[in-house]
């Protein structure tokens, strides 16, 4: 499905409420598998969480395809590796097949896991026989995806002895660590993240409780985009919280450069912007800790005329597609100026945007979320726009709540 998108205003004031976080959802969906007396209300709906939910539904012996699910990836080839007696293979699309899990694969095997290659050494399709893991020490590097360390953190508790996990290095992404550290918390299961050292406890049981997951802040990224490149805006979303354990949550502050005010109500942010708003020249960030929304924000200083320069963006190369390189080609489409390292990314400012410019978004869905909010300032074609329901479903929706219309071409 391609979408051609074009505003219908220049101003938007409307009340949008979003699914829970992909984010949390996982991470709770895994532990309310190791410990069914949990609850979860707000579930995410995008296709991450319901494969993530059908594959922790499986029983016995079983081949388990997650598609295109790159954190169900990482956080069951943990969970099935402590489910004694099963054996599963835990496979993907093409793409998941070239994205690397030797990192977690051999943190696993230092706990005793046994887990093998049935393809290309290094990547899935994985072999899995679960067992019971006696070790309860593994080390490994500090600077890689998070997920790798929260899907260990995640089934810590299940051990025999707990975990303690040894960081080797900077810590990059250190809020999703905190997070599934947060999330234990809640649940009574206790841990220390002293230095770079994570001890968590072992836990029998967890507390009886509901869980409410809080709404996506990554897909809030697209409305803080779409607000910044409004002359003026009110939207509201719903449900967030001030105190947010997601990193993505640094929005608040960080378009606050690009003229965006972010007021916290009872269960919702208000995003506003008026004519008036003051905008840096060049934005300049270190997104280490929160690279998942780095491609709406240099899409948001392309159409702003603005130039930034983002960094921390290294394990943008092993997403859904390289997203650095994708922005590159995609922006470059449109009229931008761009270049881009391993770990970087530099736009130049820029007063003209390319019109009627297809966007291929390379099976990612921030891709085609990303540049959705350029409608406002030129129309623009989307291709394989159904992509979103990866991880936001209603999102062409909701934004043409906001006054993007759609056209299916």
């Amino acid at each position: 499905m391609n979408l051609k998108l074009k505003s219908t205003s220049d101003h938007i004031d409307q009340t949008v409420r979003i699914t829970g976080s992909k984010s949390e959802s996982n991470r709770l969906l895994l532990l309310q598998a190791l410990y069914p007396e949990i609850s979860i209300e707000n579930v995410s709906n995008s296709d991450d969480s319901v494969l993530m939910r059908k594959a922790l539904e499986t029983k016995g012996n079983a081949t388990v395809d997650i598609h295109h699910a790159g954190t169900a990836m990482r956080f069951l080839t943990s969970y099935f590796a402590v489910q004694e007696g099963r054996e599963v293979v835990l496979t993907g699309s093409q793409r998941m097949k070239e994205r690397p899990i030797k990192i977690l694969v051999d943190a696993l095997r230092q706990l005793g896991a046994d887990i093998t290659y049935q393809e290309n050494e290094g990547y899935p399709p994985l072999l899995i026989k679960g067992k019971k893991l006696d070790r309860n020490e593994v080390s490994m590097s500090a600077n890689v995806s998070s997920q790798y360390l929260s899907s260990l953190l995640l089934i810590a508790p299940r051990l025999s002895k707990g975990m303690t996990l040894d960081l080797q290095g900077e810590i990059t992404s250190r809020p999703y660590l905190l997070m599934t550290l947060n999330l234990l918390s809640q649940l009574g299961v206790k841990s220390d993240f002293n230095g770079n050292t994570i001890r968590v406890y072992p836990a029998e049981n967890a507390e009886a409780k509901t869980m409410v997951v809080e709404s996506d802040w990554s897909s809030a990224s697209y409305f803080y985009s779409l607000a910044a490149l409004s002359d003026t805006a009110r939207i509201e979303l719903s449900s967030y919280r001030e105190d947010s354990l997601q990193g993505d949550s640094a929005l608040a502050g960080i378009y606050t450069k690009l003229g965006v005010t972010t007021r916290f109500e009872e269960n919702s942010v208000v995003l506003t912007k008026n004519k008036e708003a003051v905008i840096s020249d060049t934005l300049e960030l270190d997104l280490v800790s929160s690279p998942d929304i780095a491609q709406t924000i240099v899409v948001s200083c392309f159409g702003l005329g603005i130039a930034c320069h983002l960094t921390g963006l290294h394990t943008l190369k092993i997403k859904e597609t390289d997203r650095l390189e994708a922005l590159k080609t995609e922006l470059s489409k449109l009229g931008a100026e761009i270049e881009v390292t391993d770990h970087s990314l530099s736009l130049k400012a820029s007063g003209k945007i390319n019109e009627n410019i297809a966007i291929d978004t390379y099976h990612d869905h921030r891709m085609a979320m990303a540049f959705a909010p350029l409608a406002l300032r030129i129309p623009l074609i989307i291709n394989d726009a159904g992509v979103v329901s990866k991880s936001y479903p209603d999102f062409w929706k909701d934004l043409e709540q906001l006054g993007i219309e759609n056209e299916e071409l």
